[in-house]
């Protein structure tokens, strides 16, 4: 007979999931850029700061993007290419790329020409500067519209579902692609955490809402604010 689970043992049960989700949570706050933690997703979103967003002042310009860091003749753009390719294409002179294959995740397709696709901002620049990134310095907004440190920032995705998402956050789109919103959602919620966004009160029920048929897979994130 199986043993019989007593209402102080769900207690107790309940009260240490809660200990562990504020320990987390404070562990998230308590680390420095630089460091990497790795947290459950669900605890990783419990500790993102909830407040409203503010476009007031946002204009694209002011995220310096698709630049040349390392001076290698390819930017970030062509850097995510070359990273993404399913099929490595070839590299012509001053990065121009010929032939090679991707995938886009957001609806499923493949593509067979790099000028097809997008390089899409996973957390848009829009939605970053809303969240926090208005009080920024233009180096760090310029660091975020080209982080190629952590590979969940920017994807390439097809011009069609980029344009489709435009600005907008998990509340009001998500992929067409059902089997990748929990990796969407994970990632959201990632590239949050590395650079100390805030979420606001429609992005947090949407993300509950997502992760409530994911996996509650933890994270590892190295911090960049």
């Amino acid at each position: 007979m199986r043993p019989r689970t007593t209402r102080a043992a769900v207690t107790a049960a309940a009260v240490f999931s809660m200990l562990a989700a504020s320990f987390t949570a404070a562990t998230a706050h308590a680390a420095a850029p630089g460091d990497t933690i790795t947290l459950p997703v669900d605890h990783a979103l419990a500790a993102l700061p909830v407040r409203d967003e503010d476009r007031t002042g946002y204009e694209r310009t002011k995220f310096r993007h698709w630049t040349d860091a390392d001076h290698d003749s390819c930017s970030t753009r062509q850097e995510v290419l070359l990273e993404e390719a399913v099929t490595t294409p070839e590299q012509e002179a001053g990065c121009r790329l010929t032939g090679g294959s991707w995938y886009s995740p957001y609806d499923d397709t493949h593509f067979t020409a790099a000028r097809a696709l997008d390089i899409d901002h996973l957390v848009p620049l829009a939605e970053a500067w809303d969240s926090g990134a208005f009080t920024w310095t233009a180096d760090e907004r310029e660091a975020y519209a080209n982080d190629l440190s952590d590979t969940r920032a920017l994807i390439a995705v097809s011009a069609a579902s980029n344009r489709s998402k435009a600005d907008q956050d998990p509340a009001t789109w998500q992929p067409t692609a059902t089997g990748y919103r929990c990796t969407y959602a994970t990632d959201w919620i990632t590239v949050k955490t590395r650079w100390g966004l805030a979420i606001d009160t429609t992005e947090q029920s949407a993300l509950t809402d997502l992760l409530t048929d994911c996996p509650n897979t933890p994270i590892e994130v190295t911090l960049a604010r």
